[in-house]
């Protein structure tokens, strides 16, 4: 598991035997779903199970727990001190408001500090889209998603097989997490699922678009998911070099640093390089012969 995870696996909260695997699969972090992929009349069953495996959840393993935004209380009740913390459907600034109430009753039970719980806040409705910076700013929030597939039916979309219908939606959710200075977002799950080849195509295009990290609905996908949000040996290694050549211009006091290619180093340049190390879990000064390539 990574620092900032790559990638989220949701496990349907009412399957018992699939909450159990899901630990052993390649996923930085779970996502117990009581939402989605439960049925309605399920949902308390999906509760009672996602509680007992929450009490007996593995060390190590980044558990987080993904709410109806119609039934807070309830599911807030299956939370434990094992858990990060929730995602939040159709995220607007009251929904939050209500969730940080309900976080608040769940760490004094808990006896866990204030704001131990975080929040994945998922942009799915227009009121979400429309106060996008205002969700990113809530307390807690972490980072923000987007849920594709509902906002298509609210908004009427019919998007094509590339999505692009969605790339000012998209953008507005990278811009807000970055004014509000919280973790870049997760990307939309890919609801095709034996289509490797498209898998790495849409995730490529969410890492160019500013998304650092991707939901999945199948351990499948994990592998590809990993892969394309962790920087290559090739990457990390140009991001060290533009870092030193900051540095030798800093000792020299030449005012300019150019890297070992010749190109001009500024301060966005550094800004990406530093990006890059930091997703790779690596320092400017770490050993240069370490391969960082997804596994």
């Amino acid at each position: 598991m990574t620092d900032v995870a790559r990638s989220y696996l949701y496990v349907p909260g009412d399957r018992a035997d699939l909450l159990h695997k899901a630990p052993g699969r390649d996923a930085d972090a779970l996502v117990l779903d009581l939402e989605d992929a439960v049925a309605l009349a399920r949902k308390e069953q999906a509760r009672e199970t996602v509680a007992a495996h929450l009490r007996n959840a593995p060390v190590g393993v980044a558990h987080w727990v993904r709410i109806n935004s119609d039934q807070v209380e309830a599911d807030l009740a299956v939370l434990t001190a094992t858990v990060v913390g929730i995602w939040v459907p159709k995220a607007e600034p009251e929904l939050l408001d209500e969730v940080d109430r309900g976080l608040l009753v769940a760490e004094r039970r808990l006896g866990l500090p204030e704001r131990t719980f975080r929040v994945v806040a998922l942009i799915e409705t227009a009121r979400g889209a429309l106060a996008c910076a205002q969700v990113a700013a809530a307390p807690r929030v972490l980072r923000l998603g987007i849920g594709e597939a509902d906002l298509a039916g609210e908004l009427g979309l019919q998007p094509d097989a590339d999505r692009t219908e969605f790339a000012a939606i998209r953008s507005q959710v990278v811009v807000a997490s970055a004014a509000a200075r919280i973790t870049p977002p997760v990307g939309p799950v890919e609801t095709l699922l034996h289509d490797p080849e498209r898998l790495e195509r849409t995730s490529r295009a969410l890492l160019r678009q500013g998304f650092r990290a991707r939901s999945a609905v199948h351990p499948g996908q994990l592998a590809t998911i990993n892969g394309v949000f962790t920087p290559t040996t090739e990457e990390v290694s140009t991001a060290r070099r533009i870092l030193d050549a900051l540095e030798r211009a800093e000792r020299d006091g030449s005012g300019v640093a150019v890297d070992d290619q010749g190109r001009m180093v500024d301060r966005a340049v550094v800004r990406s390089a530093a990006e890059i190390l930091s997703r790779a879990g690596a320092s400017p000064h770490s050993s240069p012969g370490r391969d960082y390539a997804a596994p």
